[in-house]
């Protein structure tokens, strides 16, 4: 593969190799008057491209879909998905996919328009975006790569200059988004459903030429397919967990083949630990509650496995034997990488059979009292549990001095325990009052510097700096649940 040394677009367009069926092509419909709301040099620079050259005229036309880039074939994707549950056809419905830009160092990322307008999917929707929830995901996915979790990015949004009517008008945006790729579990599914065994098996020989090229020679490429494509979302769930992060939206057309965290309508963060929480205003039973998120993860690579049953046999029953024996073991894998996880929060570098134990007598303590996830650790790093109150009681200490004990029966330092802790527990999260006071300020008022200071400090969220200090404080006390929106 050639490596592009310019600083400009250098697409490529495997997708479309693949059957038609499992794509349009489909240009972004043009808007008025695009303006840049905020753009991502670093990431930019990173995908080969001049920052400068993207905040001229040329670059917003295309940000906004009203010019198409040298070398882009858009196309809008097909998927299905179980959506809470309920199986229905999908796709791209106000997404355009310009091309696949090839980095200087020759990785390979979509290019995505998210509000670009209808498609041969859209199910009647408008097509568009509003400027609030398009903010809301560069805000987020930026804090999710900053803590270190796999994630697609945002590389700019622009204001089409449009109005868009959801329940009152709205300010129309586009979103650039960029993923290692955007093939779902719901990819899967739609070509399991609606195509032939021979577009199935096309589709799973490109994704794992694309994103696992290391199983194409084994023996059982499309077991190793499956029992990869487990070891991925085990090690991203278990980072959620470990954030206190609630995805609200664990559709199977929002698990991303590529082990990256995608969708971030109704994305939020805890602050008390309540395993039971749900922040979307449409998950009205809980299904993506915190707790829920690892089962969940079990139940769509189950939908997953379903589909590659023609793949790993030609006898149906031993192919479900041979995926049923894989899934069964998504409950233990998960709880490796959480424990892993769990341990470095604490300091803890080697293995004692006590850890979960310790590790869940602490969090039984914060739901009893109401303690704040990410703070707890962030006191236990510093040592100031002063600021939490719950550590002033008889059960808190007991448990201090077990976990003092534990760190003592290491050959690690102290200095070096506080170290790892300093690595693995955030001093700050997005908290989510922080996120809406800068979208506020920027959709209502055009103000971009709340929401700009608050990209900065969550750009390192583990330098404990005393700029992140404020980022700290806990929202104010309200009888009302915050909910979040999915933003269609």
């Amino acid at each position: 593969m050639t490596k592009n040394t310019e600083k400009t677009w250098n697409f490529d367009n495997s997708y479309t190799d693949l059957p038609h069926t499992f794509f349009s092509s489909q240009k972004p419909t043009p808007v008025s008057s695009p303006t840049i709301s905020i753009f991502n040099e670093d990431l930019a620079t990173s995908l080969g491209l001049d920052p400068e050259q993207f905040k001229q005229s040329e670059g917003i036309r295309l940000f906004a879909g009203n010019e198409i880039p040298e070398g882009a074939e858009p196309i809008a994707q097909a998927y299905a998905g179980h959506q809470f549950g309920h199986f229905t056809m999908l796709g791209d419905g106000r997404a355009v996919l310009l091309g696949e830009q090839i980095t200087p160092t020759g990785e390979r990322f979509d290019i995505q328009l998210k509000g670009s307008g209808r498609t041969p999917y859209s199910r009647g929707g408008d097509g568009r975006a509003t400027l609030g929830p398009m903010l809301r995901e560069y805000i987020i996915s930026e804090a999710m790569h900053g803590l270190g979790i796999p994630t697609t990015r945002s590389l700019a949004v622009v204001k089409t200059g449009e109005p868009v009517m959801r329940e009152t008008v709205l300010p129309g945006a586009v979103l650039v988004r960029v993923a290692a790729s955007h093939i779902r579990v719901g990819t899967f599914q739609y070509a399991a459903n609606f195509c032939d065994v021979e577009e199935l098996k096309e589709l799973a020989d490109y994704t794992i030429k694309r994103h696992y090229p290391e199983i194409e020679t084994s023996k059982d490429m499309y077991l190793s397919f499956l029992q990869e494509v487990m070891k991925r979302q085990a090690s991203l769930i278990a980072k959620w967990q470990l954030v206190g992060m609630i995805h609200g939206v664990m559709n199977t057309d929002n698990m991303a083949i590529s082990g990256e965290t995608i969708d971030y309508g109704p994305v939020a963060f805890m602050n008390e630990y309540d395993p039971a929480t749900v922040f979307s205003s449409i998950d009205r039973n809980g299904r993506y509650a915190y707790a829920n998120q690892p089962p969940i993860a079990a139940w769509n690579l189950t939908r997953f496995a379903e589909t590659l049953l023609p793949l790993l046999h030609d006898n149906q029953e031993k192919a479900v034997d041979l995926a049923q024996e894989e899934i069964t073991k998504f409950p233990e894998m998960y709880k490796k990488h959480w424990l892993n996880g769990m341990r470095k929060k604490l300091g803890i570098f080697n293995e004692e059979q006590e850890d979960e134990m310790l590790a869940n007598n602490l969090f039984d303590m914060m739901k009893k009292n109401d303690a704040d996830f990410t703070n707890t650790f962030r006191a236990l790093t510093l040592g100031q549990l002063n600021d939490m109150e719950f550590c002033n009681s008889e059960e808190f200490k007991e448990w201090h001095d077990r976990w003092k004990s534990r760190l003592s029966r290491q050959k690690e330092t102290v200095a070096d325990s506080e170290q790892l802790m300093k690595k693995s527990n955030p001093s700050i999260i997005p908290r989510n009052h922080r996120v809406e006071e800068a979208l506020e300020a920027a959709v209502k008022k055009e103000d971009y510097t709340v929401m700009e200071k608050l990209l900065h400090v969550l750009s390192n969220p583990y330098a404990y700096s005393s700029d992140q200090e404020e980022y700290t404080d806990l929202p104010p006390k309200t009888d009302q649940p915050y909910r979040t929106f999915c933003g269609t």
